[in-house]
C-alpha cells in the first residue's frame, strides 16, 4: 500500500520552485525562502504563476512525486507526469468500459450510491449532535427522501437516469445544508451551490476543498496505472479529469463538505478571512488559503477504519485505497467496485 507522505503546499503567488541536488528549493524575488527533501514529498501542488524549473518537474517524475498547478484561486491547471508506469492492459479495460454505457453504469451506480449514503449519514450526525438548534423535520424529510433513492440508484442502468437520482438527492442534501451552518451565519450561510465564480464564503469554500479533493483523486487514480481523463459517469472532455470526478462524488460529502462544515463551526475560520471583488466573486485571502491548507493536511493524517477493508488507514490514503479497488474491479478480480461508505 503506498503510504501517506508530505504534500508541499506552495501558496505565494510569485513563488518559484527548483532543484538543488536532492531538495525543493522554493525562491521568492530571486531568494531562497525554503527548502525541503524532495524524498519525503508525495506530492508538491503550486498555487503559483511562477511555476517551476525543467529540472525540478523531471526529478518529480522520475521519482513518481506528483506535481501539480493551481492558480492562486484553487483552479487546477496542468500535472507533470513521467512515462507512463500504468498496466497497459488495465487501460484497455478501462477504455472498453467507458465506451460501454451498461458497463459504465454498472460502476457509475455504486459511486453515486455512495456519494447519495455519505451525504444522507453526515445529515444525521447533525440530526444527532445538535437536534435542538436544526429543524428536525426538515431534516428528516430530506434523509428519508434520500434513504428512498438508494435503492433505485443500486439497480439502475442508464446513466442519464441515474444523473437525475444524483440531482433530486443532491438538492435535498443541500436544501438542509444551511442549518449545517452553526455559528455566525450573517457571514457563513448557503443558499445555492454556486462557482465560476463563488458568490459567497462557503461556496468559496467548497469550492477550494473540491479543487484539492480533485487533484488527490486524479493523483491516486494515475498512480495505480488508470487514466484519470477516462470516466464513466463524467464523460469525456478535453482538459477534464473525467474519473477523478467520478471518484471523488462518494467523496464530497464526508472528506470536502464535512471539512469545510468543521473549519465554520469550530470557529478556524472566520469572516475576515474572504475579500469580495468587484464582480461579486468570493475569494479566501491568502492567509486564510494558508490555514486552510494547513487544516487540509491534518485532517488526511487522522486515523479512520475503512469500511471495506476494515483496516485503519489515514484520511488521506482514502482516495488511493479506492483507485485500488476500482482498478481491481475492472480487472476482474472484484465482482462490482465497493464505493467509500462513511460510518
Amino acid at each position: 500500500m503506498r503510504h501517506l507522505l508530505n504534500t508541499l503546499f506552495v501558496t505565494s503567488e510569485d513563488a518559484y520552485l527548483s532543484l538543488d541536488g536532492e531538495n525543493v528549493v522554493v525562491n521568492r524575488e530571486k531568494q531562497e525562502v525554503a527548502r525541503f527533501p524532495l524524498h519525503n514529498l508525495s506530492g508538491i501542488i503550486s498555487f503559483s504563476y511562477a511555476g517551476a524549473s525543467p529540472a525540478l518537474m523531471g526529478a518529480c517524475a522520475q521519482r513518481d512525486v506528483g506535481l501539480a498547478f493551481c492558480t492562486p484561486r484553487g483552479k487546477f491547471l496542468a500535472r507533470t507526469t513521467g512515462i507512463s508506469t500504468g498496466n497497459v492492459l488495465l487501460r484497455r479495460e478501462q477504455y472498453r468500459t467507458a465506451d460501454d454505457l451498461g458497463r459504465s453504469c454498472r460502476i457509475a451506480r455504486n459511486m453515486i450510491f455512495g456519494k447519495l449514503y455519505n451525504a444522507r449519514w453526515s445529515m444525521e450526525r447533525t440530526r444527532r449532535d445538535h437536534k435542538l438548534r436544526i429543524d428536525e423535520a426538515a431534516f428528516q424529510r430530506a434523509s428519508e427522501t434520500i434513504q428512498k433513492l438508494l435503492p433505485a440508484a443500486a439497480e439502475e442502468t442508464d446513466l442519464d437516469a441515474l444523473r437525475g437520482l444524483e440531482g433530486v438527492g443532491a438538492s435535498a442534501y443541500f436544501g438542509v445544508f444551511d442549518q449545517m451552518i452553526l455559528r455566525e451565519k450573517e457571514a457563513f450561510f448557503f443558499r445555492e451551490r454556486n462557482r465560476r465564480p463563488p458568490l459567497d464564503n462557503v461556496n468559496a469554500m467548497l469550492s477550494f476543498a473540491y479543487s484539492l479533493l480533485t487533484n488527490d483523486c486524479a493523483s491516486a487514480l494515475e498512480s495505480v496505472g488508470l487514466d484519470a481523463y477516462v470516466g464513466f459517469l463524467h464523460r469525456d472532455r478535453p482538459g477534464r479529469s473525467s474519473l477523478a470526478l467520478d471518484l471523488m462524488e462518494e467523496l464530497r460529502p464526508s472528506m470536502a463538505d464535512r471539512f469545510v462544515l468543521t473549519m465554520i463551526n469550530n470557529r478556524v475560520m472566520a469572516p475576515g478571512d474572504f475579500e469580495k471583488s468587484e464582480s461579486g466573486a468570493v475569494r479566501m485571502r491568502d492567509e486564510a488559503r494558508q490555514k486552510f491548507l494547513k487544516a487540509w493536511q491534518e485532517k488526511k493524517q487522522e486515523v479512520i477504519t475503512h469500511p471495506y477493508l476494515e483496516e485503519k488507514i489515514p484520511w488521506g490514503l482514502v482516495p488511493y485505497v479506492q483507485s485500488l479497488l476500482l482498478a481491481r474491479c475492472l480487472r476482474g478480480d472484484l465482482d462490482a467496485y465497493p464505493p467509500f461508505l462513511w460510518k
